[in-house]
């Protein structure tokens, strides 16, 4: 994927309404795109993978969930919500990561709302972030922090941000109890989620058996398969394929045979039932997941 590639402009990004009121503004996934062969950066994965950020619109009033993995296009996302007639927008980080904050710059003048380890992993990161490649500069920091669960409303409509330790310690997800659709950050992917804690492992697991036990109706994920988010979402069924996936991870430490197994072989099962996409992008994810797990074993 070329540094001057056009989806580096925004001009492959797509917006889906996956739900009432719901807007997902999708870039990444795009047909004769593949990674570089050598040391791709933070971006070249959030395109190579497909990365959505959300909005929940009523009204004059719109909640982002996530800026995206630029400041153009987040800057496309808020003159969309411009042009619908929004004038008020709040934003939620789903957690700390790159390509989750890169567009925090856009919505400088609005009201940020993260979990308090958010703030705090920015923080602890900046450097990191600002000096990266592509650097993220300059960070802008959220304006509100909540711990647990914050109920909103957008317009009408009911929102719940909830604390989930899930792919990073910190997540953020968004439940609308009103139908039950989960947007879920990185607490979830599609083929399989990303290891970026691999010494929580055992925590992950205990945020998808909560998840598991809400009344969810949908899921729309910041890292999904752009036909199933554009129809409404993933299933419930994805949380415990994500748990199924975690434990097979754990047992990578003591099974050299399985830790061998190809993605597709890995999760087969899941694939063969519809519960997965396979996109060949998360071959080398997951290569770098039992990577992670095997050494922390070993440390």
């Amino acid at each position: 994927m070329s540094a001057h590639h056009p989806a580096r402009h925004g001009e492959t990004m797509r917006i889906f309404s996956p739900a009432p009121h719901v807007l997902a503004f999708y870039d990444g996934r795009v047909a004769g795109d593949t990674l570089p062969a050598e040391s791709p950066t933070w971006l070249d994965w959030a395109y190579g993978l497909g990365t959505s950020s959300f909005a929940i619109v009523d009204g004059d009033e719109a909640l982002v969930y996530d800026t995206h993995m630029s400041i153009t296009h987040a800057t496309l996302v808020r003159r969309h919500l411009e042009g619908m007639g929004v004038t008020r927008m709040r934003v939620v980080m789903s957690h700390w990561h790159t390509d989750h904050v890169a567009g925090n710059a856009a919505f400088a003048d609005c009201a940020i709302i993260a979990h308090a380890l958010t703030a705090r992993a920015l923080e602890d990161n900046r450097a990191a972030l600002e000096e990266g490649e592509p650097p993220i500069f300059p960070i802008i920091m959220p304006t509100q922090l909540y711990e647990d669960r914050l109920s909103l409303t957008v317009g009408q409509i009911a929102v719940e941000l909830r604390h989930v330790d899930c792919h990073s310690h910190d997540g953020t997800v968004l439940f609308m109890p009103e139908t039950g659709l989960l947007l879920a950050g990185d607490t979830l992917e599609d083929t399989v989620t990303y290891v970026a804690e691999p010494e929580r492992l055992a925590e992950h697991l205990d945020g998808l058996r909560l998840m598991a036990s809400w009344p969810i109706s949908a899921i729309l994920l910041n890292h999904g398969d752009p036909t199933v988010m554009a129809q409404g979402g993933y299933p419930p069924a994805l949380i415990a394929a994500t748990a199924r996936y975690i434990e097979r991870l754990q047992r990578c430490r003591t099974e050299p045979a399985l830790a061998a197994l190809s993605l597709s072989e890995f999760v087969a099962e899941d694939l063969a039932a519809g519960t997965l996409t396979y996109i060949d992008a998360y071959e080398p994810v997951h290569r770098n997941n039992v990577a992670l797990v095997i050494a922390e074993a070993a440390s």
